[in-house]
């Protein structure tokens, strides 16, 4: 192991590098999209902060309080207003002396149904409880009780935000979280936030979990160019000042409105700036460089996506970004032709295929994780059939399947 430096740190961490990553952020928080940043950086979104807080709001007094959902596309501001309002909830309460327990849950990270009461169980859990909920070993019912224990024990009232819900493999836990007073299980007010991009997520409900909620649901709407330029200099300062140069902040914003209002691909595309002139040692960011690390950042995202799905997925994938290629004047394919691109590919590569049936489930999956899209249409008298499409550039993908494909 090399020494110690002089001022008895690991000199493995004097790199120029690290100290120049200084100079260029000064609080790197803010372009974090996970940070709740301060309610004044919070722009175009006071209506429904004063509406999510409107049904859950009477938690503070420890009173029964509305379950919401929440429907809008990616980076409408749908997780921030939940985090915000949930974390005043909470200091509220705290001053009025009611307990009030807050937990966050991202569905995309949580599959399968125990995994949502072990989650929420510890993020909510005092240290005082003695109540364990290990990774494994119990059931998911015990899960639930262990849950309903601590809350009866330990608080005045509960709400829990469930981030993409849509992800879910049933609506079972939004069913059981939000009747739990209701059957008896807890005896405080409990609030849950439903969050989804799907529009449509309200249909795939069971009726019983449909009347848990009511009609209470709100849309978000896409930020406009001007709201999404508001948001981005409100996160500029967490560059050291004159790091942007004049232009950088319209030109992303440009681009994120261009990406359907995505506040998300605009926070994004700043931090990625930001770590692009660490890597090249730059004093400043210029306006040219936001085309050139959008891409850059835009492929090492679909890269990590694409990498991460099983085998299989990735050669459907990498099927129609050749078919999108060859075909250009197209556009969308048919599932029999995607099956056959498949099939191709995996010749080539020496594995066996699996079944239509199966593929046919791969591109669901796939468009559920949006990097595809999929549409049924109908044939008259001959039937109907599903059609697929990339929402992704194809040359990237075909480069990233060519690089790694499994």
């Amino acid at each position: 192991m090399p020494d110690a430096g002089d001022q008895g740190g690991d000199p493995l961490f004097d790199a120029p590098v690290v100290e120049h990553r200084n100079e260029i952020f000064k609080n790197r928080d803010l372009v974090d999209t996970d940070h709740v940043p301060d309610a004044d950086r919070i722009i175009g979104r006071d209506e429904q902060i004063e509406q999510v807080a409107h049904e859950i709001g009477a938690l503070v007094v420890g009173e029964p309080a509305s379950s919401v959902l929440i429907f809008g596309k990616t980076g409408t501001g749908k997780s921030l207003v939940a985090k915000h309002v949930m974390g005043r909830v909470e200091a509220e309460a705290d001053r009025r002396g009611v307990s009030v327990g807050t937990a966050y849950i991202n569905c995309s990270q949580t599959d399968g149904p125990a995994r949502v009461p072990r989650n929420i169980g510890r993020r909510i859990n005092p240290p005082e409880s003695g109540v364990k909920f290990p990774s494994r070993g119990i059931s998911t019912d015990e899960y639930y009780e262990r849950l309903w224990s601590i809350l009866n024990q330990h608080y005045d009232g509960v709400a829990i935000t469930l981030d993409e819900v849509d992800r879910l493999r049933d609506d079972s836990p939004l069913m059981i979280l939000s009747r739990a007073r209701e059957n008896g299980s807890i005896d405080i007010p409990i609030s849950i936030v439903a969050i989804s991009n799907k529009i449509d997520y309200r249909n795939q409900m069971n009726e019983r979990t449909k009347s848990s909620f009511g009609h209470r649901e709100y849309v978000f709407d896409p930020y406009d160019a001007n709201q999404l330029r508001e948001i981005l200099r409100n996160r500029s300062d967490a560059f050291h000042e004159g790091v942007i140069e004049e232009g950088v902040i319209p030109r992303v914003a440009a681009l994120a409105a261009k990406e359907h209002g995505d506040a998300r691909k605009g926070i994004e595309l700043l931090f990625s700036l930001g770590k692009y002139a660490i890597r090249n040692d730059y004093d400043t960011i210029s306006e040219e460089d936001v085309p050139k690390v959008r891409e850059m950042a835009e492929a090492e995202r679909l890269r990590d996506l694409i990498t991460g799905l099983p085998a299989h997925s990735q050669h459907v994938i990498g099927a129609l970004a050749a078919l999108t290629i060859s075909n250009s004047d197209e556009g969308w394919f048919r599932t029999s032709k995607v099956l056959d691109a498949y099939k191709k590919l995996c010749n080539e590569h020496a594995v066996d295929p699996v079944t239509h049936e199966r593929v046919r489930q791969l591109l669901e999956e796939l468009s559920f994780l949006e990097i595809t899209e999929s549409r049924n249409q109908h044939q008259g008298s001959k039937g109907q059939f599903n059609e697929h499409t990339l929402n992704k550039p194809p040359e990237i993908i075909k480069q990233i399947y060519r690089e790694t494909a499994p």
